[in-house]
């Protein structure tokens, strides 16, 4: 029998989701060709815009080459199908290619609309859709200071965090009346543009562009109906999409009347063994504009194919919570009040900047829509509520109040969800799904993730899944267990506080007061590190050394080849030539391997164990420090040069970086941290992936917090603004020590934000309220900590005791002459395990 022939033309996210659906099914043999006009295989469009935080093409990516090879499945990659032959079922490509089917999938998206407007093609005119657009954005952004997004909906706003990361003065320019015209009321939009307006974005309502011409200041001038105008160097437009059916409108398939590819409730065409599925389909004249909805297109056209026809596709919700310019904002069903009899509930707090709008039916006892800007806690239980048709409590306004979040109490907390409740829309998990999985062992949401996959397409429901699993462990009996590990019963955070409240100094101490037996790899250097935190003593006294890890131990991160790294502290990234001679002098004398980080210092790899306390020495002598790139603390601030050189600068962000270093170097904390101050929103040091970041304005310093540049990449928080000096210092101080106090073991500040209930929002209140009244606790533990700082090198070259354990044999001074070296570019490098045995074997 031969395999049915499958031809998918579009290979973005819902044509990729269509061809999972068909591989899972081991019983029947199908033969799967896919199409894409991109040179690139289906990539994560709904996170694009993390390509401006530094995410790459390969970090988006939903599969590669190897995946689509081991199932068999075939692919053609810059060849745009540009005919249909239904008569004789085939394809025909832009290259002449020509393909049999038997059954046909169109899955060719959406384009960007473009407003016809006189000038919109010239060359820095831009739509903001695929990777390659964005690497175009972003070539253009290197030569512009202005940037302008027409289209205030959900892709401009994204677009308009673009522009904000490149560093352009940002103007969004919106039709309507008001932002997110489709998805927010008056009163959501009207806040969401404070909010926006409050983070230096330009907003422009009510505008209708008429032409692009030669501008005065800038590149271009865009005039406005009105008889006003706006000048910009380069120009985003995301005014809407629009189907992309003109392939299958010039072969003659049913298109609608305002555009798209008419399906039936089995994602059919007009014409047989041919689908639709995604933004190119017309469904009961709607075109679905959100990734899930074209995911259950997908899955129905699959089974259909397959010969199931129970499955149907019967519409979507098109709720949504996201974060738009760090604001966020969820819809929910209605939100223009147009059911008759609908009544609403209205919180809105103008000094908080939180606006909520629950709408529910005339008898209120269902939810109609919700409008969420500012505070989205309440997205998941409202969703469920309208999704389930469950009944309301008997004062539904309890549900968007700031002092309920009650959920629990008023009977609708995720017990009170039925089994067939979809948790997840983008890979249609249910409770009952997760239910199943935590039967079969699933115990954290990693696990979940890889078990069902709920929570990783555009991770909506991460809190609410996250509940349905706890709640699930819990009511089989299970217990989530904080302990650090077996000999102590005690979560991370709870240790830190034994030991400051205790004021307990080592840990033999600590064991007796409240652990048993002898302690162990996990245990240990997790408490010497909250040790560190808060005593900040030498790490390796003899109370403290077997709580060091190696790095720690010999003061220097050690490599594959068993040699270490030394590197010097440059605060801030500046140093004298005297003080670059004096290293060039070091690596040269011990051939040491050397290379200026991204973080602005210099390393120097390939020391032996025996040479480190030498090559210190030098280092000391030269008034250097260690610069704990070894040590869970803080390893480097970057800088730009600020105002000092910068015509752009417009605040002394190189000093203030070397002071802020200064001041928090050796801090140990649960996990490194990084700083970055730039002189100016051109953001030249990256402050928002660090974990502490700065930008300068006129108005003084924006704080950022809980950025990382790492595995998983994230935009910090912005936490404050328009600060002094001063006030950066003191919140810095509460932040660190807060964060100590409570994070958990090896945890990023990313992740501690992240999982902190009540977010940055939360985090404000502790530090600059006072909420807890812990703010003087705190900047005494800094004061303390920063007090007893001592360069834990120069300590040790002190100390002829210490010195005695940078041998390589206890009981011999040989050294290890094992090591293999190549040199290339006239740097010595470690030899490869397969090049040893070929020197060894000639």
């Amino acid at each position: 029998m031969s395999k049915q022939r499958i031809i998918v033309v579009g290979n973005g996210m819902v044509g990729h989701k269509f061809i999972d659906s068909i591989i899972t099914d081991d019983s029947v043999d199908y033969e799967v060709i896919t199409f894409s006009e991109e040179s690139r295989l289906a990539y994560d469009r709904v996170q694009l815009s993390y390509f401006f935080s530094g995410k790459t093409a390969e970090d988006l990516a939903l599969t590669d080459e190897t995946y689509y090879q081991e199932n068999g499945i075939n692919f053609v990659l810059s060849d745009k199908v540009v005919e249909l032959d239904f008569a004789n079922k085939q394809v025909i490509t832009a290259s002449g290619r020509v393909e049999a089917y038997d059954k046909l999938v169109l899955a060719t998206g959406s384009f960007p609309f473009v407003p016809p407007i006189p000038g919109n093609d010239q060359e820095h005119c831009h739509v903001y859709r695929t990777i390659d657009d964005l690497e175009a954005i972003t070539e253009s952004g290197q030569k512009s200071k202005v940037g302008v997004v027409i289209g205030g909906g959900l892709l401009g706003l994204e677009a308009g965090n673009a522009l904000v990361n490149l560093g352009l003065e940002t103007h969004i320019v919106e039709f309507a009346p008001r932002l997110m015209a489709v998805q927010l009321d008056e009163g959501g939009g009207a806040l969401l543009r404070r909010k926006i307006e409050d983070l230096g974005v330009n907003v422009h309502t009510g505008k209708a562009t008429t032409e692009i011409v030669a501008g005065e200041t800038c590149r271009y001038r865009m005039n406005f109906a009105d008889g006003s105008f706006l000048e910009t160097d380069t120009i985003i437009f995301s005014a809407g999409i629009r189907p992309q059916d003109e392939l299958a409108r010039s072969s003659g398939l049913t298109i609608g009347e305002r555009g798209g590819i008419v399906i039936d409730n089995h994602c059919q065409t007009s014409v047989e063994d041919v689908y639709a599925i995604g933004e190119c389909a017309l469904w009961e004249n709607f075109i679905f504009g959100l990734v899930a909805p074209g995911y259950q297109m997908a899955k129905v056209a699959a089974a259909h194919i397959k010969g199931d026809s129970g499955l149907a596709f019967t519409g979507a919700d098109m709720s949504t919570k996201l974060k738009l310019l760090g604001v966020d904002v969820a819809s929910i069903g209605e939100v223009h009040g147009k059911t008759p009899g609908a009544q609403s509930y209205t919180y809105n707090d103008e000094i908080e900047q939180v606006y909520k709008r629950l709408t529910v039916s005339a008898d209120g006892k269902k939810v109609i829509g919700a409008v969420l800007v500012g505070d989205v806690d309440a997205y998941g239980s409202l969703l469920q509520l309208m999704l389930n048709d469950m009944d309301l409590p008997a004062n539904p306004s309890v549900l968007i109040l700031p002092s309920s979040g009650d959920e629990e109490s008023a009977g609708l907390g995720v017990d009170a969800l039925p089994d067939t409740a979809a948790i997840c829309s983008c890979f249609d998990v249910s409770k009952g799904d997760i239910k199943e999985a935590v039967a079969a062992g699933c115990t954290s949401m990693g696990e979940l993730k890889a078990s069902t996959k709920a929570a990783t397409g555009c991770g909506g429901c991460s809190a609410l899944a996250k509940q349905v699993l706890d709640s699930e462990l819990a009511n089989l009996g299970f217990e989530v267990k904080k302990d650090i590990c077996e000999h102590f019963a005690y979560s991370r955070q709870e240790l830190a506080d034994i030991i400051r409240v205790k004021k307990i100094k080592n840990f033999d101490a600590l064991l007796t007061e409240c652990g048993q037996g002898l302690g162990c790899e996990i245990c240990k250097p997790a408490v010497g590190n909250i040790l560190a935190s808060y005593w900040n003593e030498y790490i390796l006294e003899d109370a403290h050394i077997e709580l060091q890890d190696t790095n720690d131990i010999y003061l220097g991160n050690m490599q594959k080849d068993g040699t270490y790294s030394v590197v010097p502290r440059i605060a801030g990234g500046e140093v004298t030539p005297d003080g670059l001679i004096a290293i060039g002098q070091v690596a040269k004398e011990f051939d040491l391997y050397t290379k200026i980080t991204g973080g602005a210092r210099v390393d120097l790899f390939g020391a032996q164990l025996h040479e480190l306390p030498a090559i210190w020495e030098k280092l000391v002598d030269a008034g250097f420090e260690t610069g704990h790139a070894y040590g869970k603390s803080l390893r480097t601030v970057k800088s730009c040069v600020g105002s000092t050189w910068c015509r752009y600068g417009v605040k002394n962000s190189i000093g203030f970086a070397i002071e802020l270093e200064n001041r928090y170097k050796g801090l140990r904390s649960p996990h490194k941290v990084k700083f970055g101050v730039s002189g100016c929103t051109r953001e030249c040091a990256e402050a928002q992936g660090k974990d502490f970041g700065l930008i300068a304005t006129d108005k003084g310093w924006n704080l950022f917090v809980a950025g990382n540049g790492g595995m998983r990449p994230r935009h910090g928080d912005l936490f404050a603004s328009d600060l002094t000096d001063e006030q950066v210092r003191t919140y810095i101080d509460r932040i660190y020590m807060f964060y100590i106090r409570t994070a958990d073991r090896l945890q990023r500040t990313s992740v501690w934000l992240e999982n902190m209930e009540g977010g940055v929002e939360y985090l404000r209140e502790v530090v600059i309220n006072d909420s807890l009244n812990i703010n003087a606790e705190l900047e005494t533990e800094m004061e303390s900590n920063i007090g007893n700082y001592q360069c834990e090198w120069k300590t040790t070259i002190q100390s002829p005791e210490k010195l005695k354990r940078f041998k390589h044999y206890v009981n011999s001074e040989e050294v290890d002459t094992g090591l293999k070296f190549k040199v290339e570019r006239e740097q010595r490098f470690p030899l490869l395990k397969d090049e040893i045995k070929i020197t060894e074997l000639v």
